[in-house]
């Protein structure tokens, strides 16, 4: 295919916005389709193969309407407008922009900024129950946070209630000193961190005196019955099948469930079943409970998390593949 040239014209306030910190973005670009960019006076010139030349105009006209909306265009931005330009799915990010939940307290809009995580908004709207399962960094808690949040405030429920199971990441903390909420607290950060960064600390302290927002170990759910709430299980891989039937029969009219999780993260005793293995088994095909799946390509923390993913994900990929290869090898795969 023949070599063309093309012209993008980026309005001058909007084009250290498109090329990024010491041309970032733009070198990105050339790098991943081989082509040459040149910007003259805010014409941008792409010269290179024809389709990898109609590619990265349509890329590069994508970020320029995303900055006229205001948003600042970030490394993961370009790197999912490629990727979804790879499977020819143009014009993906201007659809999801649209969807604003809510803004934080410093008047950030909080956005869902992949398919996968709009996938995930609208199915938290339409079901009674979802499943939010995916790796780290694909916003599973946060949006919840958000949508959360955004309930409560529209008066939608009457509170927000957070819970996790309180298991440690592969340590052994001892015996941390204070009163129950201190010895809790850390495992509950995460939720807390999200809590102020979009309703501000002052609020969530408010709410919280009045019982409107709880904060609590999973262990405290049993023998409650959870009315007009929006509940939150985060890290939901790290319960048993016991602890999960005991919270999803906590649920009472009016209320919304979001259970987060990451499968290949789990910090239970070697040999214990994974709750959430087990609920995905179960409760597919029930209406009102969606599942939803997401992957490295929704991950939307530094571009590096992405890649740390997907390398993990091969290797146990890999892993996975010798063990059944050893085992039919010595016939225990038969027994």
């Amino acid at each position: 295919m023949e070599d063309i040239s093309r012209e993008v014209r980026v309005p001058a306030e909007h084009i250290l916005n498109i090329f990024g910190q010491f041309d970032g973005h733009i070198k990105k670009l050339e790098r991943q389709f081989k082509v040459a960019i040149v910007d003259r006076n805010g014409k941008i010139t792409v010269s290179g193969n024809a389709r990898a030349v109609e590619r990265v105009t349509a890329i590069i006209n994508e970020l320029v309407e995303l900055s006229e909306r205001g948003n600042i265009i970030q490394e993961q931005n370009v790197d999912y407008a490629i990727t979804m330009s790879m499977e020819e799915n143009d014009d993906v990010l201007l659809e999801i922009d649209k969807d604003c939940i809510c803004h934080t307290i410093s008047g950030k809009p909080v956005k869902p900024k992949t398919l996968g995580q709009k996938q995930y908004v609208d199915a938290i709207r339409n079901n009674m129950i979802v499943f939010g399962l995916g790796p780290a960094g694909t916003g599973k808690t946060y949006l919840a946070m958000a949508l959360a949040i955004t309930a409560f405030k529209n008066q939608e429920v009457e509170r927000i209630i957070l819970t996790r199971p309180a298991i440690e990441a592969g340590e052994k903390l001892g015996f941390l000193p204070g009163d129950l909420q201190s010895k809790v607290d850390p495992y509950l950060r995460p939720l807390y961190d999200a809590l102020y960064q979009i309703m501000g600390a002052e609020s969530f302290s408010k709410n919280m005196e009045k019982g409107l927002i709880e904060v609590a170990p999973l262990a405290y759910m049993r023998g409650r019955t959870l009315d007009n709430a929006y509940i939150i299980l985060d890290e939901a891989q790290n319960t048993t099948p016991a602890q999960m039937k005991m919270f999803l029969t906590r649920i009472g009219f009016g209320s919304k469930v979001i259970v987060t999780g990451d499968a290949s993260q789990k910090d239970l005793s070697p040999g214990t079943q994974s709750g959430l293995d087990v609920a995905v088994r179960v409760l597919k095909g029930i209406e009102g409970i969606a599942f939803c799946s997401m992957s490295s390509k929704d991950v939307v923390r530094h571009p590096l998390v992405q890649k740390i993913v997907k390398a993990y994900d091969a290797y146990e990929a890999k892993e996975n593949g010798l063990s059944k290869h050893r085992s039919r090898k010595t016939g225990y795969g038969n027994k």
